[in-house]
């Protein structure tokens, strides 16, 4: 037989020492090597020409026994393309996942360097090592026995191998049987190497013995396969070139027992051809060793104890081959055979003579058709499956007949009138987008096809009866043979063993494979992924809020299946399994199993172990029959928990403690024992109650051991296991500091996925690493930067990443959830429910993810680019991850998401807001009235007379269609920053002052509505509020403040209800009318000192109004509004304040703190001790400490009293008629503690007073 394979060697340069380098005219080069005898390769080494720009960077390595006979190297996955070098000096080993024999070897190289002029270049070693073979070929009438030494063979241990190919798919390899029963058979069926062995079955126990394993497929390829069988008792290692099976065998026994001997290649004896229902094997055998016993060189020396029996081609994508035939005859013939796995694809196109048009032959839906202008059907059925087809057409006019497969007795027949003249060519493959599939020439038209290319393999060619001669074709350069393969079928079988995971059926094409993953309660495109939630508590997250049965899959992708539970959807989701359970009356000891309803035990058990909470009603009711026999006795009846370990506690009781529950509860019939039925009366008790230890759940046995005596009698019940919760999702740790979580080494096998959810304020950080000892393998996921999250990995060719940008920060300390899959098809990132990045694998991708090193959680090895921030729900395969098992406070492991906000040294105070850096913190001030690191300094002011400040909060008021399009956002008072509040409002600020009366704090609308804090003639304190048509008025002490010390003041007021506390008293509680709605509209500007307002101003206002404040206000907050903050402390170019009149910044009217001063020495902001110097316009400076001269020092002393004194003297001169004010110096204090609204409900709330009554004109 012929194959198609590639050109021959044309125009090869060797460039002497530097390497072998091809002229760049080659169409396709090769070079061959041949070793002069069979070695067993292990690996290549390849590197570019010296001191050139000349490397290959892929390439195929093809190997064989002739030069015309070849075997791809196929790597993991099916690629048969290694990688190269990247550039001329360095040396790229592969290493081969399994070793083969060759005597001949020819390098393919599939791309180079084109940069700088560069072309084809390589210098390449081969290792290995010599290989001694002995060979035997058999046609299926020939056979070796080998006679067992003294007529029997007994062993423990077995090592079996020997070498084939063949082009046949069936055969018998190996056979031998013992009178035992025990025998051991080696067969090709279907393509595929089966093993059948048996140790001896059992009548007696009713044990049958026989194992069968598979492995491999598509192994009619007239390629070398290298077959070993290692057995050790009943274990079982059964590899096929590098594929290896593992079994434990069925049975009891451990030894083979054989008699008289084993059958090398069939079973051939006088009266027995063949086994019944098998063929002997047709092809070639080598090294074929039964226990160090090589059975081909006995056969080859005809030594006593052995016995004989008495006397293709590869298509490529955009390919075809064009073949001559025999132009205008009457009659049309052609044959050939054909492998594929794709569904369609052009099989043979020829064009008739005399424009009577053109036969395509092809496949369809995996069916061969043949198509012409008149006539159009299908023959065959599943010709896609792998396996070698004969397809045999011939045509003559009028008459059309295809035979399949050579069944002769079927051939389909077409006796539509056309009429026959063959054309000058064939052409076998190739496709319509190529117009070099069918050349164009004087004499025919363009083929034209709707079917795609072909991929597969072809050989025994016959056109018009005759073979076609593949040396003679290629010499005259008939058809596109640059993306052919000769000699070899390349065809792999990528669904063997099954890529798809959860008992996915897999479907394959030339180049690629498809899971279908229907009806098996998994996605993904190896079904890896579970459809369903792990918990009831994951289904409540999602927003599934009814009760009901629902599917759960509690290991998620791991390998236990879904299963249905009946969810209680409460605050916590419950978990349902109910069970069967035995309700018999029984009179000797019992042992009671229980059954689940839909689940597996180890489903069952998962259940229990990712719940938060679980509890499980047990029950035993006795008459005469004893239970635990307690105090003191050995019990007799107990129950058998999840890892089958006995209990002896009952319901309503504690693990350990040997009592029912009411020894527990003091309730027992006769205190003397410690359960009911323990008192062995002669009456029904009864001991109940919920079983409560997770760990120990879910019951599996009752043994009941008390019932064999006269008279006594016991029933038992067990009710629904019932879980709560979910304790994976809610599995939290916060890190604090630079370290590391180590778990064991995450073995995931073909494919992973990786959940879990961080928060963090932290720009970088690596969540989890795992990897070998050498980082040629690992994975990684890392948040990047703010917006970034990378899943990092190298598990094949080379570090690939995928990485995931969003919109939004990561870092705002808020949850979010992070998935990241790897398969042989893919890698996928998502985060929240932003869209996924994907990275899409070639086909043939190959993924090796066999780590050594521990998992680590938190940063990278040796703690490089460590997380700090928090991570919950960790899963990996679907199994969780223990994180709170790892909590170690010393080194900044924290249970829950708590960080040093939680036990910090100084909290944030006056409501700033603590930003958790979990190593550190920082205060965010923004929304306060205050600055410093720990919001602890005043920002405040002083006053003097006429002096005024206005924050405008809006330029103009609301219009209509936004505060309807507000009005119904709830709840409204979290509407601050537009100005859409109309319910809330939230006051603080302190003051003091000698002069009365005065208009503290004005607050304007745009509309009549105003509150204002005025401070009357005698020095107390009212609130004034207009909301609508009233004006409210509320006193808010009757001590007088105006004394010159600070007082604090803190007002709010949510709908009708109004808190007030002055100086941190106890608070006081108002009540607004009923019935007004009760809306600030439109606020428009805050006044301080004085109330300048455009328009007309309240009476009463007007009455306090002047000459206005003066003295000094501080920490100044109208909800999230600070006009002094914004005065003093601008974060805008312009901000939205005006003032007239002398305001300078003071902290004379600040509170002193409750909390206490912060040391300066815990101050990051701090830069020195600051001296005050009271000066006449009230303001002060600070000198720092530092080292001068000695007469310098003097003159600065003397320089300075002067001053002070000219400036005395000024104060006097300037102020002697303004009163006598004396106590308005600014103070060095700091602000009161944070003020909170008060809008908790009090434990203790005060009468409301009256309002207060309007004012006679005289006061």
């Amino acid at each position: 037989m012929q194959y198609i394979s590639l050109s021959v060697c044309n125009l090869c340069v060797c460039l002497g020492s530097s390497g072998w380098s091809p002229s760049p005219r080659d169409r396709q080069p090769w070079m061959q090597i041949d070793l002069g005898r069979k070695y067993r390769i292990v690996a290549i080494a390849t590197q570019g020409t010296f001191n050139s720009y000349d490397w290959v960077t892929k390439y195929t390595l093809l190997y064989g026994d002739r030069p015309d006979a070849w075997t791809p190297y196929v790597m993991r996955g099916g690629n048969m393309t290694l990688p190269g070098n990247w550039n001329y000096y360095q040396v790229k080993r592969n290493v081969f996942h399994y070793a083969f024999t060759a005597k001949h070897l020819r390098f393919l190289p599939m791309g180079w360097n084109t940069e700088n002029g560069g072309k084809i270049g390589v210098r390449l070693e081969v290792y290995g090592c010599p290989y001694g073979r002995a060979k035997e070929n058999t046609d299926g009438d020939d056979m070796v026995a080998y006679s067992f030494p003294g007529g029997r063979m007994r062993t423990l241990q077995d090592h079996y191998a020997l070498n084939f190919k063949t082009l046949e798919k069936d055969g018998v390899l190996l056979y031998s049987e013992g009178l035992q029963g025990d025998s051991i058979m080696l067969e090709l069926k279907t393509g595929r190497l089966y093993l059948h062995i048996s140790l001896g079955s059992s009548t007696v126990h009713n044990t049958n013995g026989m194992t069968t394993m598979r492995v491999g497929n598509l192994l009619d390829t007239q390629h070398w396969h290298y077959v070993t069988i290692k057995r050790n008792g009943r274990e079982v290692n059964f590899t096929l070139d590098s594929q290896t099976e593992r079994a434990v065998l069925n049975g009891e026994f451990n030894y083979l027992d054989l008699d008289k001997q084993i059958y090398v290649g069939g079973v051939i004896e006088k009266d027995t051809p063949h086994l019944p229902g098998k063929i002997n094997f047709r092809g070639c055998m080598e090294n074929v060793f039964i226990n160090g016993i090589n059975i081909i060189y006995k056969t080859k020396y005809q030594e006593p104890d052995v016995r004989l029996a008495p006397k293709k081609v590869l298509f490529r994508p955009n390919n075809y081959l064009q073949v001559p035939g025999f132009f205008r005859r009457n009659r049309l013939a052609v044959k050939f055979k054909f492998r594929s796995w794709d569904y369609t694809g052009l099989l043979m196109f020829t064009r008739f003579a005399d424009e009577l048009g053109s036969l395509e032959l092809g496949l369809s839906e995996g069916q061969s058709f043949i198509r012409s202008a008149i006539f159009y059907f299908f023959a065959g059925y599943r010709l896609n499956d792998g396996f070698w087809h004969t397809v045999d057409l011939a045509a003559k006019d009028n008459l059309l007949t295809i035979t399949i497969d050579e069944d002769e007795s079927s051939p389909l027949k077409i006796t539509n009138p056309f009429q026959v003249k063959t054309g000058d060519r064939y052409f076998f493959g190739g496709d319509h987008f190529f117009s070099h599939s069918c050349p164009k020439t004087n004499n025919t038209a363009r083929c034209v096809t709707k079917l795609a290319r072909f991929h597969g393999c072809m050989q025994q060619i016959f056109i018009d009866d005759e073979p076609v001669d593949i040396d003679v074709m290629l010499q005259r350069k008939w058809g596109r043979y640059t993306e052919l393969l000769l000699g070899t079928c390349a065809i792999t079988d990528r669904c063997t063993p099954n890529p798809c995971e959860h008992e996915g059926r897999c479907i394959q094409s030339w180049n690629d494979f498809l899971c279908i993953c229907n009806s098996t309660g998994y996605k993904g495109e190896v079904c890896h992924n579970s459809v369903y939630r792990e918990s009831c508590e994951a289904y409540r997250l999602n927003g599934k809020y009814w009760s009901g049965n629902y599917t759960i899959d509690p290991d998620l992708s791991g390998p236990l299946k879904p299963f249905t539970v009946y969810c209680k959807m409460k605050s916590k989701a419950l978990a349902s399994r109910y069970l069967t359970y035995p309700h018999l009356i029984v009179d000797r000891p019992y042992i009671g199993d229980l059954q689940y309803v839909n689940a597996s035990w180890d489903e069952v058990t998962a259940l229990a172990n990712t719940s938060l909470y679980c509890e499980q009603w047990i029950e035993f009711s006795c008459y005469k029959s004893r239970l635990l026999n307690t105090p003191h006795g050995r019990p007799y009846t107990y129950w058998i928990g999840r890892h089958n370990e006995s209990h002896d506690y009952w319901g309503g009781s504690f693990p350990e403690s040997g009592k029912c529950g009411c020894a527990i509860n003091q309730t027992c019939t006769d205190s003397k024992f410690w359960c009911n039925c323990d008192a062995d009366y002669r009456q029904w008790y009864a001991d109940k109650g919920y079983v409560m230890f997770r760990d120990h759940l879910p019951v599996r046995r009752v043994v009941i051991g008390d019932t064999n005596r006269t008279g006594s009698e016991a029933h038992f019940s067990v009710g629904p296991l019932r879980c709560y919760g979910d304790r994976s999702i809610w599995n939290t740790i916060a890190i604090t500091k630079p370290t590391y979580l180590t778990f064991p080494t995450f073995r995931p096998g073909n494919s992973a996925d990786i959940t879990f959810h961080f928060r963090t304020y932290r720009t970088n950080g690596v969540f989890l690493e795992n990897s070998d000892d050498h980082l040629r393998n690992f994975i990684r996921i890392e948040l990047n930067s703010t917006t970034e999250v990378i899943f990092i990995f190298m598990v094949g060719d080379g570090i690939r990443n995928v990485t995931l940008r969003t919109p939004k920060a990561l870092n705002d300390n808020e949850w979010h959830y992070v998935e990241a899959e790897i398969n042989a098809k893919m890698a996928r990132l998502k985060v929240d429910f932003f869209p996924p990045a994907i990275h899409k694998f070639p086909g043939q991708t190959y993924i090796n993810m066999q780590f050594t090193q521990p998992l680590l959680v938190g940063a990278a090895n040796h703690t490089l680019r460590p997380f700090l921030g928090c991570l919950r729900g960790l899963r990996m395969n679907g199994v969780p991850v223990d994180l709170e098992g790892k909590v170690d406070e010393r080194n900044g492991i924290r249970r829950n998401c708590t960080g040093a906000c939680l036990n910090a040294s100084i909290p944030c105070r006056n409501g700033g807001q603590c930003i958790d850096g979990y190593a550190s913190y920082t205060c965010d001030c923004n929304n306060t009235a205050f600055d410093g690191y720990y919001c602890h300094l005043d920002i405040g002011a002083y006053f003097d007379v006429g002096a005024w400040l206005r924050y405008d909060i809006r330029k103009e008021p609301i219009p209509d269609d936004a505060w309807w399009a507000n009005f119904w956002i709830e709840p409204h008072w979290h509407n601050f920053t537009l100005g859409y509040n109309t319910t809330t409002d939230d006051i603080e600020f302190s003051f003091s002052t000698q002069q009365t009366p005065a208009v503290l704090l004005y607050i304007s609308s745009f509309h009549k509505d105003y509150i204002a804090v005025l401070l009357k003639k005698d020095g107390t304190l009212s609130l004034r509020y207009r909301l609508g048509l009233l004006t409210h008025k509320f006193q808010l002490t009757n001590r007088n403040l105006a004394d010159g010390f600070p007082h604090f003041v803190n007002i709010t007021r949510h709908n009708y209800t109004v808190w007030t506390q002055v100086d941190y008293m106890e608070p006081w509680v108002e009540r607004l009318t009923l019935g007004e709605i009760p809306r600030f509209d439109s606020p428009k500007s805050i006044f301080l000192g004085r109330v300048m307002e455009v328009g007309d101003i309240d009476y009463d206002i007007q009455r306090h109004n002047s000459p206005g404040l003066v003295g000094c206000i501080s920490g100044v907050r109208y909800n999230i509004f600070a006009p002094l903050k914004a005065y003093f402390r601008p974060n805008v170019t312009n901000p939205p304040v005006t003032t007239q009149g002398y305001v300078v910044e003071s902290n004379c009217g600040a509170f002193p703190p409750v909390l206490g001063y912060v040391p300066w020495e815990d101050d990051p902001w701090f830069t020195g001790l600051c001296k005050t110097t009271l000066l006449s316009m009230h303001l002060f400076s600070c000198s720092f400490q530092f080292e001068v001269p000695g007469v310098l020092r003097v003159i600065v002393t003397v320089s300075l009293m002067l001053l002070f004194l000219i400036l005395y003297g000024m104060y006097i001169y300037l102020y002697r008629y303004k009163g006598s004010y004396h106590t308005n110096e600014p103070k060095n204090l700091e602000s009161p503690s944070s003020a909170r609204p008060l809008t908790e409900t009090l434990r203790k709330e005060k009468k409301s007073l009256p309002e207060i009554q309007e004012e006679a004109p005289s006061e």
